[in-house]
């Protein structure tokens, strides 16, 4: 493996000072809310329950995006192998709150230890995964070579890399070569990815582009009592959805719901941001800005004389989505990089970004080229486009062609299936 000063001092540390480093840190995460105190120790490398008899597939996924991407997968490779288990490990107590309620039976979650090497080793001790796959571009490095020197075969899995991350590690492209290096397989988003990594060192024999596992993801569930419930109290009122919306996004989203209702007086605004716990802060700004508005999270319904449902829940996107004939997808006015078209997409809901989706950019591009989604730069042009696809024929239009290129994508999971499985028979015929 070739050599990296970098990655030989991180790995110094990681094993002197990284514990303390850790301790401290985890400290700080759970005065601010960002820990489960009750799982801490997971964090510590400490498992929360015994390693299931078996073989058993371990993947990582930063946070919920990721891990939601893996769910039609696991469900299907553990269809397809009965004395499978899996491990999913994610970094946020939201992403933990989703799998605990998302995760089929023979599918265990715990929080991913800190990187240092006395919590690793004591995770990799309990685990001992027979198989390691990370997700998009989360590298944690004493825990990537921590797995590997013990011969854990490892695979990065529909991996993804924007600009910004490929010019940090270009800095330690040493650390970055000895890090991909490790890795037996790559499944990659796109031919950009697929140069970022080329470029960094992971020797392109080992990757192959096939697209995002996202194309592959079943749709997103919905309560069928609570859409009955829903379509009612909305009645005949035309809709529309903003959804994963970020700060700076929703006074603009706003302003283009006020030019919107100039011409569609009974329009319903679903405002659902990308974090709940910006509930508060969204309804002060509501109020501040003379709106009417009911609330879902102390559980007001929409109601006829208020044009703004404020959805500040988590999990509920399937239900908005298939309201919704209409969707902006947030995370694309600010410089955040936007969010997963897909969902929408596979839901019957025509799809409006703003300019900043670079997480996206080859899914948008073909969405884009299938006229499935639609550029809106201000929200003059958002509430012009809203009003144009609350045209049933338009926005159906629009939505069929989105979920054709959904459908067309859908062999991404079946082709990431065939590889795990094949990895571990060749684990398993090694003995």
């Amino acid at each position: 493996m070739t050599g990296s000063l970098a990655l030989g001092l991180y790995r110094a540390w990681s094993a002197r000072g990284g514990r303390r480093f850790a301790e401290r840190k985890l400290r700080e995460r759970l005065a601010e809310g960002k820990e489960d105190g009750a799982r801490l120790d997971e964090r510590r490398g400490i498992a929360g329950v015994a390693r299931p008899a078996g073989p058993l597939m371990w993947f990582h996924a930063a946070s919920v995006g990721e891990s939601l991407a893996l769910l039609e997968l696991i469900r299907l490779l553990l269809e397809d192998r009965k004395d499978l288990n899996i491990l999913v490990t994610t970094g946020t107590v939201t992403s933990a709150g989703v799998m605990a309620d998302r995760l089929p039976e023979r599918a265990i979650h715990q929080f991913l230890p800190l990187d240092a090497r006395a919590f690793v080793r004591r995770f990799l001790e309990h685990w001992h995964p027979d198989v390691a796959v990370w997700t998009e571009s989360e590298l944690w490095p004493t825990l990537i070579c921590e797995t590997d020197a013990i011969g854990i075969p490892m695979l990065l899995l529909n991996a993804r890399m924007s600009k910004a991350s490929h010019d940090r590690w270009r800095f330690l492209r040493g650390m970055a070569r000895s890090l991909l290096g490790r890795f037996d397989q790559a499944l990659v988003q796109d031919d950009l990815t697929a140069i970022y990594l080329r470029r960094l060192g992971l020797p392109p024999e080992r990757m192959e582009v096939t697209g995002t596992l996202k194309e592959g993801a079943a749709a997103l569930p919905v309560e069928p009592a609570e859409l009955d419930t829903m379509r009612a109290e909305i009645g005949g009122r035309p809709i529309w959805v903003a959804a994963s919306t970020h700060p700076g996004e929703e006074d603009k989203v706003l302003e283009a719901h006020r030019i919107a209702l100039k011409s569609n007086p009974r329009l319903l605004l679903i405002l659902a941001p990308r974090h709940a716990n910006r509930g508060d802060e969204i309804a002060k700004m509501l109020a501040e800005g003379g709106w009417t508005f009911t609330r879902r999270s102390i559980g007001e319904g929409p109601e006829a004389e208020a044009p703004v449902y404020l959805a500040d829940t988590m999990g509920e996107l399937g239900l908005w989505y298939r309201l919704a004939p209409v969707s902006f997808v947030g995370g694309s006015w600010e410089p955040i990089g936007g969010h997963n078209p897909f969902e929408p997409a596979a839901l019957g809901s025509a799809i409006l970004h703003g300019p900043y989706v670079t997480n996206f950019v080859d899914i948008y591009q073909r969405l884009t080229e299938a006229r499935a989604a639609r550029l809106v730069a201000s929200p003059q042009s958002l509430a012009e486009a809203v009003d144009d696809l609350l045209s049933p024929d338009r926005a159906a239009a629009m939505a069929h062609s989105a979920w054709e290129v959904v459908s067309a994508g859908a062999d991404v999971t079946e082709r990431a299936k065939t590889v795990l499985l094949e990895t571990l028979d060749t684990v398993e015929a090694r003995g």
